[in-house]
């Protein structure tokens, strides 16, 4: 377990180091500044050291993935940079939103241009990989995210939305951005077309089983742990898979009742968030996402068994899915 997690610390290291040599701080400072400033607020840096742990698999020399390592985080920040626009969401990582510590023309703008930057850095890959294959599976998985994210604002007006399409959606607007990080890194480290594809299904399996869990988290987690209180869904109203499936399994007062404290407003937060999870814990939907998570995340170990390399250099990518899915609820 050490050993794995010391190689995701010394990846996260060695890309950190890398974003700092590369910080895009040049004139006009108020088009850039706020595309450095989104980038050193924080962050987990999974998705780039995914990147580096794919290529280091297949190629000691992982640091030839860096670019596409820091490609890949610039696109997840411009999509955050984007979605709390979108949302209208004040707070990112604790800190001010793009919008909110500059303005809103400024957010759209400088999130336009990491869009740009981002396919600068994928044009630096080695010339000797696979570039149009990368940018063929970056560019489907880049409209898979916008799609992922129409999904989730169209899913705000409508009382009908199914489990399966919740799951489509979560797939698109978070799973898939881990799954093409491991793809793109396997491809630079030289991996075979099936190895690469099963990284992906490994990354797009896990990435759900992370989504559900930020589902539990949110609604049952300790703040302390989680970083922020429980009930945010409730209080935005989300269909996530804990209330699809209540609404599934509830009886028709229980339903109608849900579907009321949903589309109300919030007067009172903690009264609605209790109100919500007793309903909840009536018809027992945490351990109905508990064993969807328990299920993806077995398909996914399934698919990371199935790429062509020892056990023993896989289980750092192993244990870094676990660590992500075993944050307590």
């Amino acid at each position: 377990m050490n050993e794995a997690m010391n190689q995701f610390e010394s990846l996260s290291a060695a890309f950190s180091d890398y974003l700092l040599e590369n910080r895009f701080l040049k004139e006009p400072l108020n088009l850039y500044e706020p595309i450095d400033y989104i980038l050193q607020i924080g962050g987990k840096r999974v998705r780039p050291v995914l990147v580096l742990m794919a290529a280091r698999l297949f190629d000691n020399h992982y640091q030839k993935a860096l670019p596409a390592a820091l490609a890949v985080e610039v696109f997840h920040n411009f999509t955050l940079v984007h979605d709390d626009i979108m949302d209208d969401a004040p707070i990112r990582r604790g800190q001010p939103a793009v919008h909110t510590k500059y303005n809103l023309n400024t957010g759209i703008l400088s999130g336009d241009v990491m869009l740009i930057l981002v396919y600068k850095l994928l044009m630096q890959i080695d010339k000797g990989t696979a570039l149009p294959e990368i940018l063929r599976v970056f560019n489907d998985t880049a409209i898979l995210v916008c799609e992922g994210q129409q999904y989730d604002m169209d899913f705000e007006k409508r009382s009908d939305v199914s489990i399966p399409e919740y799951i489509t959606m979560i797939e698109y607007k978070t799973a898939v951005l881990m799954a093409v990080a491991l793809k793109i890194g396997a491809i630079i480290g030289g991996a075979n077309n099936e190895d690469a594809q099963n990284l992906y299904e490994f990354g797009r399996l896990a990435g759900i089983a992370f989504q559900l869990q930020d589902d539990l988290l949110d609604t049952y987690g300790n703040p302390e742990k989680f970083g922020k209180k429980p009930g945010g869904d409730i209080i935005q109203n989300k269909k996530t898979f804990l209330t699809l499936t209540a609404l599934e399994r509830a009886n028709e007062t229980d339903q109608k009742e849900l579907l009321r404290l949903l589309n109300s407003e919030t007067k009172n937060a903690s009264e609605k968030i209790k109100a919500v999870i007793n309903i909840y814990d009536k018809y027992e939907v945490k351990n109905a996402a508990k064993e969807r998570m328990l299920l993806y995340m077995q398909h996914a170990y399934d698919a990371l068994e199935a790429v062509n390399k020892e056990s023993a250099l896989k289980m750092p990518l192993k244990k870094l899915a676990e660590s992500l899915i075993q944050r307590e609820v």
